[in-house]
């Protein structure tokens, strides 16, 4: 039988995310936005000592122009990305690769999505593509502005 996988954190901080994610999970319940779980998982984060970023933006260029700019639910240590959702429905593939997308703009090891909206948290941890030079997945709903300040 092949050992576990482990991440770039040796699993400890993403595992550190995940029980903090159900703890959320646990006393919340399912029902609420995602802005909810977010604010509730940053505090949960914090107590723990864990440097957490909220809403951490990400510009992307390409050949020195400005062509989208992300905004990532919690960015941990700056190494894991972490997306939340609060569906009703399971997670997709556009939900994948939206954190792929993230993973690809970021340069971090690792990501987690969760989706609090079902009676029991989902959670995943996806890593970023072997062959550094291919585009990230097109996304059918992500979080691009359409709208943002050239200037940065």
């Amino acid at each position: 039988m092949p050992g576990l996988v482990r991440d770039a954190t040796g699993n400890d901080l993403t595992y550190r995310i995940i029980g903090a994610a159900m703890r959320v999970h646990n006393r919340l319940g399912p029902g609420y936005k995602e802005e909810v779980y977010e604010r509730s998982l940053a505090a949960e984060l914090a107590k723990e000592d864990l440097p957490v970023e909220t809403q951490y933006r990400v510009d992307v260029y390409d050949v020195g122009t400005l062509v989208a700019v992300f905004f990532l639910d919690l960015f941990v240590a700056r190494t894991v990305v972490v997306e939340m959702k609060a569906f009703s429905h399971q997670l997709t593939r556009d939900e994948l690769a939206q954190v792929i997308n993230y993973l690809k703009a970021t340069g971090a090891p690792v990501g987690l999505l969760f989706n609090f909206g079902r009676r029991k948290l989902e959670y995943k941890r996806i890593f970023p593509g072997k062959a550094g030079n291919e585009p990230p997945a097109r996304l059918g709903r992500d979080n691009v502005r359409q709208r943002f300040d050239m200037r940065g």
